[in-house]
């Protein structure tokens, strides 16, 4: 797909996700550089953050709706070892639950930071759910990480003293399924966060961005799993891998309009009960995290699964280590094992790749995968209710 010209790519329907799926590395490097650029912005903010805790702590609350959320869920396991534990207490909450009962997940008293990921901007959960903490939390602060200039996110927030605004041009995905702005939000939000050196930022960055031109490169690989007959897709990882695989396998559920069952799971979790979705049509992807200790539980998983000989396919998204799984498996032969923040960027480059092809496979178009028009690019039919004091 990735070799095809854009004339053979429309005709699929095809052109706009095969294009935003493989911008990514050269997306990462230039969010890289908006971390640079407005890095003296961002730690006046931080300093800001910090004070409005006192002596205490300050809640970082990520918070967006469907792929938007999972940025959330994906970066906090990461930021809980770390990112400065002294000052923030990382959690993710959806805008839909904080639209829907605001109290039962913001605390009045506790200072906040909430950073709203959002695509275009124009959600009605995002911007209700920016009011909504505003009049549930006493000492707040905005950080918006989205991928439209004009969006109402942005525009609302233009000149306010309680917010910043970071842009990431390029990434505002014009296909169904969000791509580039998934992995841009969330690499933003770890070098934000992330209290590792600049330098070290900048060597993971361009690693993540090498490894996800090899994505591109080896497409023929990575899908040759996909030819046989299956029926079912599973998604396994551990830590922020582990959340990461709920936006791998919405992929596969968005881009075929549900025409291929999905799942997903921690790698430790899924023996308890969600196993039961595997059968001999079921193709098994686990992304193997690098903490070596973290490492055991997604090469046991792998191993248990293909030892059962229930799936049609079970293979491993990994980068070469001591230990790596020796069945099928997408392996990365790079120099350094990394964090997994940043190793999620090449790795949901390869999810998306499959669900690309996924797409085709059932005899969808990727750009426009929904027939009937009921699911739609930024969501439609909200009603947002009034919220009594």
């Amino acid at each position: 797909m990735f070799s095809k010209d854009t004339v053979e790519l429309k005709a699929l329907g095809a052109d706009i996700t095969t294009r935003e799926i493989a911008q990514q590395p050269d997306l990462w490097l230039d969010t890289l550089e908006i971390y640079v650029t407005n890095k003296e912005k961002i730690q006046a903010f931080l300093a800001r953050a910090q004070k409005l805790g006192g002596e205490g702590i300050t809640d970082v609350v990520f918070t967006g709706a469907g792929t938007s959320a999972y940025v959330g869920d994906t970066l906090v396991p990461y930021l809980r070892r770390t990112g400065d534990a002294s000052a923030f207490d990382f959690k993710a909450i959806p805008t839909t639950d904080i639209v829907s009962a605001p109290y039962n997940f913001l605390r009045p008293e506790r200072p906040c930071v909430l950073v709203s990921f959002a695509r275009s901007g124009n959600s009605p959960e995002s911007l209700a759910a920016v009011a909504r903490a505003r009049s549930v939390v006493d000492n707040i602060l905005f950080l918006n990480i989205t991928c439209a200039p004009d969006g109402k996110l942005a525009v609302q927030s233009e000149g306010a003293e309680d917010a910043l605004t970071l842009l990431i041009p390029g990434a505002n995905d014009q296909g169904f399924a969000m791509t580039g702005s998934y992995s841009c939000m969330e690499l933003l939000s770890a070098l934000i966060f992330d209290t590792a050196d600049d330098a070290q930022k900048t060597a993971w960055v361009t690693q993540a961005a090498r490894m996800g031109r090899l994505v591109v490169a080896r497409e023929d690989e990575i899908t040759s799993w996909l030819t046989d007959d299956f029926e079912r897709i599973t998604y396994l990882g551990s830590s922020s891998l582990g959340a990461m695989a709920r936006e791998a396998q919405l992929k596969i559920l968005e881009l075929t309009a549900g025409k291929i069952a999905t799942s997903f799971d921690t790698s430790m979790g899924y023996r308890h009960g969600p196993k039961s979705f595997v059968n001999n049509r079921t193709l098994v992807f686990v992304f193997v995290g690098n903490d070596p200790y973290t490492r055991q539980y997604d090469l046991d998983i792998l191993h248990e699964i293909a030892g059962d000989n229930i799936a049609l396919h079970t293979v491993a998204i990994q980068q070469h280590a001591e230990t790596i799984f020796e069945g099928d498996a997408i392996t990365f032969a790079e120099e350094e094992l990394l964090p997994e923040a940043y190793v999620a960027l090449p790795f949901i480059m390869v999810a998306q790749t499959i669900s690309l092809f996924t797409s085709l496979k059932v005899g969808n178009t990727p750009d426009t995968p929904s027939p009937t028009g009921t699911v739609n690019r930024v969501v439609k039919g909200v009603t947002i209710h009034e919220l009594e004091a």
